[in-house]
């Protein structure tokens, strides 16, 4: 390797001269530098963050970016707050007025917050801090997926029974189980509370009591399905229940002779019994009970016993009419069926 040349000024003859720098020479002064620089960047990078608290730049960066997301993070968590607030008063909307109107239960907390709890579903944010947003968010964010499904759902079920509504009117119970023909019966007993007959002491009567003779026609008192038939040595005795859709259910008790069975469709002024004295009963009566989302109302809410006589023959000739159609439609379809085989 050749020798490095240089000028340097010679301070007593003040002229330049020609020195000549040896290669070791030259490589050990530059490593020196470098070594400084290093030291050097070193310390001051020791002195910025050690001693005066100074942060690296990609540190610096870091945060920043961190903030920025962090800033977007809440942004979502105040907009979820008002999509929260508002599936809430859907929510309350829907049990209080949408399902009330066609008598369907209001849904559950529980089944509107179903899921949540349980087995770990979020192992996968584990990783983050337990006060992390971004965990918190993410959990919120499920959370507030599924109650939006749920209530979905239930407008579904609100839209599929408001497409039903026309059928409302005719599932009400709104007349009197028995004809109300003066002289035929007496009203024995009304709802609510009263001593008991056979131990005396106060009871709620969660329905009302016709009393008549035996042998009575019993009508239905709104369309529905025949959801059970009993026949009991004490308690209601002989009985029937229709459910009448929309929340409603009519019982029907201590009776002589049931004329419908389970499963049968029923029409309002449809004869389905006769009135008797079977079961826990002190006399022969008609016992009926209105039950609304499954608590006893009282009846006498829901028929007019000054319904003129005539309109309601005419009723009963009618469901009389149209069941025996249906009867003979049914029986000409079985066997249609039957010769196609």
């Amino acid at each position: 390797m050749s020798e490095f040349k240089r000028y340097k000024l010679n301070p007593e003859t003040l002229l330049y001269e020609l020195e000549k720098v040896s290669p070791k020479s030259r490589a050990l002064k530059l490593a020196l530098l470098v070594l400084s620089s290093i030291a050097l960047s070193f310390v001051y990078f020791w002195l910025a963050t050690a001693v005066f608290g100074f942060e690296l730049p990609k540190t610096v960066w870091l945060k920043m970016s961190n903030a920025r997301w962090t800033s977007r993070i809440e942004l979502m968590n105040r907009q979820l707050d008002v999509y929260d607030a508002t599936l809430d008063g859907l929510g309350v909307r829907d049990d209080e007025i949408y399902r009330n109107i066609f008598g369907m239960n209001p849904i559950p907390s529980e089944v509107r917050n179903a899921g949540f709890g349980g087995v770990n579903r979020y192992d996968y944010l584990d990783i983050l801090p337990e006060n992390s947003i971004l965990k918190k968010t993410a959990v919120r964010l499920d959370i507030l997926t599924k109650k939006t499904y749920v209530q979905s759902k239930s407008l579904d079920e609100v839209e599929a029974m408001s497409r039903k509504a026309g059928d409302m009117a005719s599932c009400i119970p709104a007349v009197p189980p028995i004809a109300p023909e003066e002289g035929t019966y007496r009203l024995s007993s009304s709802f609510g509370y009263r001593s008991d007959p056979i131990t005396r002491v106060s009871k709620m009567h969660t329905g009302f009591d016709f009393a008549c003779k035996p042998g009575n026609p019993v009508y239905a008192t709104g369309d529905g399905v025949v959801e059970s038939v009993s026949f009991e040595l004490f308690g209601y005795g002989n009985s029937v229940i229709i459910d009448h859709g929309f929340g409603y259910k009519t019982r029907y008790a201590h009776l002589k002779t049931v004329l419908v069975g389970e499963g049968m469709k029923v029409r309002r002024g449809e004869r389905i019994a006769e009135s008797g004295n079977s079961g826990r009963s002190t006399g022969p009566h008609l016992h009926y009970e209105v039950m609304y989302r499954g608590k006893y109302v009282n009846p006498y809410n829901y028929f007019d016993m000054d319904m003129p006589l005539d309109e309601y023959r005419s009723m009963v000739a009618k469901s009389s009419a149209e069941s025996e159609n249906i009867t003979e439609e049914n029986f000409r379809a079985t066997l249609k069926r039957g010769a196609s085989r």
